[in-house]
């Protein structure tokens, strides 16, 4: 590879170009995002230009091989290429392709240009580009042939504004939208696998995320909160810093537990945290609630309990999992780095007084006259009161 002085990064974005008038301040929005990711890895230029974002090292300290990695986790960038500007010359591009990529040519048997003409001053259209840096590099590599079908290697060329630029296939970026332009929703964040990747989904299209996580001392332990806590950090590296907010649960799962029927517990419990969500929503100006709830997995997942536990709260509730299998949740929560701390086998709430028998078709009228023996207001009131607000960076 070139010296990683020489390079720059090119981030491509996804559904963003397809905004009407107001895609400048998607725009916008990603490029503050993009800046803010990147800025512990050194000091970098990020603006935009003709639909791609650069990101130019501004010294020789910059974290190259970090950066790219903040770069790939941005919502709203669907591909990152690391690339060698150069002059706009064909004999300038093939020189800077031959030895920039002379590892990977070393690798190949087969290899093609593609050639994008951003500039369309170029004397040169695209196709007559790749002929001519592609015959250049054949004489320069004569070992290894042309196959423009399923080359080994295939060598990108784009002529743009300032320069030219030769790089190798693009990783993959996070895609999505970016994180702020679609408002904020308060996540339930639990110590299992749903409630993260949930979570991940609803920033990837563009939310700010705030979280919410119930605790239930002594029948909850610290290592149970580390857990929760370690998973917003590594949700962090996607969505941002955000704030967990922690709320006592244990005196209302304990009068549940004293008052009302067994096989209501768990419903109870939930409409219990859907109405202190709403509560924390209200505080952060979020307009909805996330959970992590996919249809039928669990007794308080069949659609009777969910318009039970929906029942309490006037704010959306979102729930991106809902049709999701538990086969393609793990699988998420793997790719995003989530998978290994949410199986250690810490309890949380959710599974404190679990009943025996759950009641998997509530009526709403029964599990509402169940619950009428609480004084639900002084419960809500006490946990508030209680709320820590924890901040959680990168």
């Amino acid at each position: 590879m070139a010296n990683e002085r020489q390079e720059i990064f090119l981030l491509k974005l996804g559904e963003v170009v397809l905004k009407g008038l107001n895609r400048r301040v998607f725009e916008d929005k990603l490029v503050s995002n993009v800046c803010r990711r990147v800025k512990h890895c050194g000091s970098f230029n990020v603006y935009l230009r003709q639909s791609t974002i650069y990101v130019e090292p501004q010294n020789a300290e910059c974290d190259m091989s970090g950066a790219l990695t903040a770069c790939r986790q941005v919502f709203g960038v669907v591909s990152v290429a690391r690339a060698v500007p150069c002059e706009k010359d064909v004999d300038a591009i093939a020189e800077t392709a031959a030895v920039y990529l002379k590892d990977e040519f070393a690798a190949a048997k087969t290899f093609k240009v593609e050639s994008k003409r951003a500039d369309k001053l170029f004397h040169l259209n695209s196709i007559q580009i790749s002929q001519a840096v592609g015959g250049l590099l054949g004489e320069r590599f004569p070992d290894v042939g042309v196959d423009v079908h399923k080359p080994d290697l295939t060598v990108y060329v784009e002529i743009r504004e300032k320069a030219a630029y030769v790089h190798a296939p693009a990783a993959p970026g996070a895609g999505g939208l970016p994180i702020g332009m679609g408002g904020t929703a308060v996540s339930l964040l639990s110590g299992g696998i749903d409630s993260p990747v949930s979570s991940w989904m609803m920033a990837r299209r563009g939310v700010q995320l705030e979280m919410v996580h119930f605790v239930s001392p002594p029948y909850t332990s610290q290592q149970a909160l580390d857990k929760v806590l370690e998973l917003a950090k590594l949700l962090t590296v996607w969505c941002g810093r955000t704030t967990v907010h922690v709320i006592p649960f244990t005196k209302i799962q304990e009068e549940i537990r004293k008052n009302c029927p067994e096989e209501y517990f768990t419903l109870i419990m939930r409409r219990f945290m859907m109405r202190l969500a709403q509560n924390v929503a209200k505080n952060v100006h979020a307009g909805a609630l996330v959970t992590g709830e996919s249809l039928g997995q669990v007794a308080s997942q069949t659609l009777p309990a969910l318009n039970v536990t929906e029942d309490v709260t006037s704010l959306p509730v979102l729930r991106p999992l809902i049709g999701m299998d538990k086969v393609e949740i793990i699988r998420i929560s793997r790719e995003i780095g989530c998978f290994e701390t949410s199986i250690l086998p810490y309890e949380d709430c959710c599974t404190v007084f679990t009943p025996r028998h759950p009641c998997t078709r509530p009526k709403l009228e029964d599990v509402r006259a169940a619950e009428a023996v609480l004084d639900v207001e002084a419960l809500m009131n006490e946990a508030m009161a209680g709320r820590e607000r924890i901040r959680v960076k990168p």
